[in-house]
């Protein structure tokens, strides 16, 4: 039943590992094998991840099992990963029977009760009969509304009982409907402003409407900034796009928000990344703000004027109640993203250039968590929602790696780009046997600068250059150690005669899984 229903909602692939309290539902894997494609990982919080980058790639829900008791934990940072940046995921889990519940048993947990703060919703299924419908629940409430997680928890002896059909269907909360007079007056205090800016956040990729936003941002001639989830939102070669804004931003962007008298952000949470200076932020500015969780209205920053709803929907309202000739840009001063200077040879910044040149139609670029993830988001052109796939609200390393296999396993026959660090790619570095083992086509891109990077760097600003504990003085020999869980290794050192340009493109180019070491001054800044 736990099977069947996964396939009625149209699992093709899952990510797992498997122990004694999912046995049943693995042998029932089996007699299935040939419609769901298993993909064992080397450790649960690489499944955990694989299954959202699988998600975000494939815009529906990733499905991962695990076992119970330490099988479930190792979940937990992959769970939350998914809860902080929205995505639809959907965790099974086996536990003890029911009579032994609560008895400290054998690999027992309260997984229920461990990721309550970080799910959408869980639960225990208790009776036979309700495996359906909390398979089914699960999935609609994962994809309903905001996404995000659920979690699904069945004791041993539930799913090897005999069960029968019954089901009942969940009632989807719906999405926030705003009122046309509403629209009708944030329209109107729209047309008003003289600087408007348009920020997107990843309510807009997640939605697929940069093509609307960029229509709005045309509309009221308004210069537009993302977050670093809104990243491809709009291509980056569109006139009015300057780039990321925040702490890690661009000047350009950063300068807009701070001289523009209205700012309309749209799907954003307007986190301390961003939004730095809470007291400074737009000081000049009323903030309108758009977002399918009226959770998030007045959370962070208090808003001017709200709408709650689908990032594209409401948009799209607002552009049937504005005047349909563009207005001229008013931000002529900001230089656009795509008009930058190229980074200074021989910097992290230019090898990320070199691979953005480089790129292969319909790549997609994941990243761990660290400055190479913000040397990526100041310097890749991205041009479409989805190109960019990253741990932007927990920001948790050792994301990437289970994440660029989900993605590959959502998009066959397309390469993957992963730029990690040192630091990040050791904490899963396991999941490149597993990649290696699917011949998937991931290129990783390790910019080592032999440590902590942003750790070193946060201490440099905010301790007063006291460094402790960043650079561990780990040897690592990245290109064997790609040999040994059977990728290809290759280096950008250029020992061999070889230019780093040649190394990226031979990267891109080759079969199954390939790491490229790329050392990096352990001075450089994010």
């Amino acid at each position: 039943m736990i099977v069947d229903t996964l396939i009625e909602e149209g699992v093709e692939v899952l990510f797992g590992y498997p122990g004694g309290a999912v046995l049943p539902i693995y042998d029932a894997l089996y007699e299935r094998r040939e419609r769901i494609t298993h993909v064992l990982t080397c450790h649960e919080q690489g499944a955990a991840h694989a299954a959202d980058g699988y998600a975000r790639a494939a815009r529906r829900p990733g499905v991962v099992l695990a076992t119970s008791g330490p099988g479930a934990t190792n979940l937990v940072t992959g769970i939350a990963t998914a809860y902080m940046d929205s995505t639809p995921l959907v965790a099974l889990t086996g536990n003890v029977p029911l009579a032994l519940l609560g008895r400290d048993s054998f690999q027992e947990v309260d997984i229920a009760g461990v990721t309550m703060p970080i799910t959408k919703y869980n639960c225990i299924v208790k009776s036979p009969d309700m495996i359906r419908a909390g398979v089914r629940d699960a999935f609609a409430i994962a994809r309903s509304g905001r996404p995000g997680p659920v979690l699904v928890d069945i004791p041993r002896d539930i799913a090897e009982a005999p069960c029968g059909a019954q089901c009942e269907k969940f009632h989807s909360p719906g999405v926030p409907v705003f009122s046309g007079r509403e629209a009708d007056e944030f329209a109107r205090a729209l047309a008003r402003a003289r600087r408007p800016v348009l920020l997107v956040g990843g309510g807009v990729v997640a939605d697929g409407a940069g093509v609307t936003a960029a229509m709005l941002a045309e509309r009221l001639g308004a210069p537009v900034c993302a977050t670093l989830m809104g990243l491809g939102a709009l291509p980056w070669d569109h006139p009015l796009f300057l780039g990321m804004l925040g702490r890690h931003g661009l000047p350009e962007a950063n300068r807009a928000v701070e001289a523009c008298d209205l700012l309309l952000a749209v799907g954003t949470r307007f986190t301390e990344r961003a939004a730095e200076d809470r007291r400074q932020f737009a000081g000049q500015a009323k903030i309108f703000h758009i977002d399918i969780d009226p959770a998030e209205i007045n959370k962070n920053i208090p808003a001017d004027a709200a709408l709650c709803g689908r990032a594209g929907a409401v948009m799209e309202a607002l552009l049937a109640r504005l005047p349909t000739a563009p207005r001229e840009p008013w931000g002529a001063a900001f230089t656009p993203f795509a008009r930058r200077a190229f980074p200074e040879p021989g910097t992290p910044r230019a090898l990320i250039h070199t691979l953005w040149r480089l790129r292969t139609p319909g790549m997609t670029v994941v990243t761990d968590v660290g400055q190479h993830q913000m040397w990526t988001a100041q310097t890749y052109g991205f041009s479409r929602p989805g190109e960019l796939i990253t741990s932007g609200g927990l920001g948790a390393m050792g994301f990437g790696l289970g994440a660029a296999i989900g993605v590959a396993m959502a998009r066959p026959g397309r390469r993957v780009a992963l730029v990690t660090g040192d630091a990040s790619l050791r904490m899963n570095i396991a999941e490149l046997a597993t990649a290696a083992a699917l011949r998937l086509p991931i290129s990783i891109f390790v910019l080592d600068n032999a440590g902590l990077g942003l750790v070193r760097q946060l201490q440099d600003e905010h301790c007063g250059g006291r460094r402790f504990a960043v650079a561990p003085g780990l040897r690592t020999d990245w290109v064997r150690l790609a040999e040994a869980l059977g990728a290809r290794g290759l280096s950008v050192d250029g020992a061999d005669g070889s230019t780093p340009e040649a190394v990226i493109r031979e990267a891109l180019t080759a079969e199954g899984p390939c790491l490229t070491h790329c050392p990096v001054d352990p001075a450089c800044n994010a």
